[in-house]
């Protein structure tokens, strides 16, 4: 199956400031693919250089199978930052200037009205919006024209958590219908609830891309500790299952295989002649490991 979206060696630099360096990933159909990182990770700019907006430097993308620019820009639908809207005009109105400016959808802003949940409103101003309705409004004005791709930035910015509950929800209905998602978002709580797919960059670099529960899976950790600890470190480095063997205050920290227990550590030790003065299993949260990968 071809891929929505594919990245190949992109590189941007604004003067000294080097914002993406030689990034490469994959966009799978029918996924909501996030993009991943804090501030300055050069999230933005990678959006601004696929939908045109932006010039790379170096590096190639392609989208929707190698299709021609223009015509792969009307099947896809963007939110980069809140569209000026009209605060004295209503809903019906502000999306029928979004259709004349794209130069389609003018009739489509019923059924996008109805997608946002915003029909009954359709007549209301503007300003009488709460944050979350004027969010759902914004991608009810990317949807004009039914695109097959959504690129947002950042779609929860700002919103109290009743307009984040109401995007979120929004994202998962539309995926659902087959549209292709992709988002940026310094959240790794939004990233793990809504997406199928993750890049994580760092300072204009690619750390790690996949599917959510691979790239983000939490390992376990255990902790042991014995009377000879340069003796315990050389065999549980040995052991299967045992990934990594780290020092930190007195105790070995462990990162293992989700299916490997404590007591089969515990086992594993006395056959070999240490006995464990502790032994406890230390789940490792989401937060911690992107923590590591982006600090």
């Amino acid at each position: 199956m071809e891929q929505i979206l594919s990245i190949n060696g992109v590189s941007k630099a604004y003067g000294k400031i080097q914002a993406l360096k030689d990034v490469s990933f994959e966009v799978p159909p029918g996924s909501v693919f996030g993009i991943l990182g804090p501030n300055g990770s050069g999230k933005t700019t990678m959006l601004g250089i696929l939908l045109n907006v932006l010039k790379a430097d170096a590096g190639t993308y392609s989208w929707l199978g190698g299709m021609q620019q223009d015509e792969a820009r009307r099947q896809i639908g963007s939110l980069l930052e809140t569209p000026n809207f009209y605060h004295y005009m209503s809903a019906w109105d502000n999306l029928g200037v979004a259709a004349a400016i794209k130069q389609r959808g003018q009739d489509d802003r019923e059924r996008v009205l109805q997608k946002v949940g915003l029909l009954e409103r359709k007549d209301s101003k503007f300003q009488t919006y709460s944050l979350g309705m004027k969010q759902r409004l914004a991608i009810g004005s990317a949807l004009l024209g039914n695109p097959k791709v959504l690129v947002f930035d950042e779609p929860t910015n700002g919103l109290d958590p009743a307009g984040i509950a109401e995007i979120r929800e929004l994202i998962r209905q539309l995926n659902k219908e087959g549209i292709t998602i992709i988002m940026a978002s310094h959240l790794l709580d939004e990233v793990e609830k809504v997406c199928t797919h993750v890049a994580i960059l760092k300072k204009g670099e690619l750390l790690l891309t996949g599917a959510v529960d691979e790239v983000l899976h939490s390992e376990d950790q255990v902790e042991v500790k014995s009377g000879d600890l340069a003796a315990l470190s050389n065999i549980v480095s040995a052991m299967p299952g045992i990934h990594r063997v780290q020092q930190v205050n007195g105790s070995l920290q462990l990162s293992c295989d989700k299916t490997l227990l404590p007591a089969q550590i515990n086992e594993y030790c006395m056959n070999k002649g240490i006995v464990l003065s502790h032994l406890a299993l230390k789940k490792k949260s989401l937060e911690t490991k992107f923590m590591e990968l982006t600090n």
